[in-house]
C-alpha cells in the first residue's frame, strides 16, 4: 500500500530526525502543531522509519509503550502506544551505555518476545501471540525523548517512535510453555538498591495481550510483526530516571536477569 504523506508529516519527521542527529531536544510537536492528531503522529513515526530504512538501518522489532495503568495515569491517557526497534538500538547484556549516545534516558523493565511466525492483525489474540512466540527474555528498554524535558502529549511520544532509545535483552531464552507470564515477578535495582517491583499482569493483564494489541494497531497502517523480530511487551513498573554512573539490574522470576550501566562518556 502506497502511503500518501503530507508536507506537515514530512516536516515534523525531519524535525525529529534532526533532533536525533544533533542530540539536541526540541519543543513539543503539539506546541508547533496543536491540531496534530494521533493518526498523523503515527504517520510521522512511519515517515521517520522510512527515512531510516532508506539509509540502510534495519528494523529488528517493535515495542509497546504505556501499557501499565500507572504509566497511562502518569501521561493522562487510556491507551498504549507503539514504535519500532532498529539494529542500532541494541545494547548487549551487562554492557555500558554512554551518555553521549542518549539525551534524557529512563529505564523500564519488560518481558521481551522473540517471534518464530509473522503476526498480522486485525483480530490477533493472546493465543495467537503465544503460538507465534519462539521464546521470551527479560529486558530493559531505555526510553529516551527528542522532546525537551519529556514535555510530551501522546501525539508527541507516538511521533517520536514511542520515545524509543535503546534496549537490552537477557541471555537465557525461555519457552512460553514453561512459564505463566502474568505471574512472573520482577525486581529492579538501581546501584544495588531495590527501586521497583512488578508482575507480568501489570502489562495489560497479560504481556502477550500487549503484543496482540500491537499487531492489531499496526495493521491499521499495513504493518505486521515479523518472524525473528523482538517485541518489547510493555513496562511492568513505572520508569526510573537515569544519571551518569547508574547501574541497573532487573531480576525476573524464571527468566533470569538483565543489567546495564551508564557512563559519562
Amino acid at each position: 500500500m502506497t502511503r500518501v504523506v503530507s508536507k506537515k508529516v514530512k516536516d515534523l519527521a525531519n524535525y525529529l530526525i534532526e533532533a536525533e542527529k544533533s542530540q539536541k531536544p526540541i519543543n513539543p510537536l503539539t506546541d508547533v502543531n496543536p491540531d496534530l492528531t494521533l493518526d498523523e503522529a503515527y504517520e510521522v513515526q512511519l515517515q521517520v522509519v522510512q527515512e531510516k530504512q532508506s539509509q540502510g538501518v534495519k528494523i529488528v522489532g517493535k515495542k509497546i509503550g504505556l501499557t501499565s495503568r500507572d504509566m497511562q495515569v502518569m501521561y493522562g491517557i487510556d491507551t498504549p502506544d507503539c514504535g519500532h526497534l532498529f539494529e542500532n538500538m541494541i545494547v548487549e547484556n551487562n554492557h555500558e551505555v554512554s551518555f553521549n549516545d542518549v539525551i534524557q534516558p529512563k529505564v523500564e523493565s519488560e518481558i521481551a518476545f522473540v517471534l518464530k511466525k509473522d503476526l498480522q492483525g486485525p483480530n490477533v489474540t493472546v493465543e495467537d501471540v503465544l503460538q507465534a512466540t519462539d521464546y521470551v527474555l527479560p529486558s530493559f528498554e531505555i526510553i529516551d525523548s527528542r522532546i525537551k524535558d519529556w514535555n510530551v502529549k501522546l501525539q508527541d511520544t507516538v511521533a517520536d517512535n514511542a520515545s524509543s532509545g535503546l534496549y537490552v535483552l537477557g541471555d537465557k531464552p525461555v519457552s512460553v510453555d514453561e512459564v505463566n507470564l502474568p505471574d512472573i515477578s520482577m525486581k529492579v535495582y538501581q546501584n544495588g538498591q531495590l527501586m521497583k517491583e512488578g508482575i507480568g499482569k501489570n502489562a495489560m493483564e497479560h504481556p502477550a495481550a500487549g503484543v496482540a494489541w500491537l499487531a492489531n494497531k499496526l495493521a491499521e497502517f499495513d504493518v505486521s510483526l515479523q518472524a525473528g523480530e523482538v517485541i518489547l511487551s510493555g513496562a511492568l513498573a513505572t520508569t526510573i530516571d537515569v544519571v551518569p554512573g547508574d547501574e541497573f539490574t532487573a531480576v525476573f522470576e524464571h527468566l533470569g536477569e538483565v543489567k546495564v550501566t551508564f557512563t559519562k562518556n
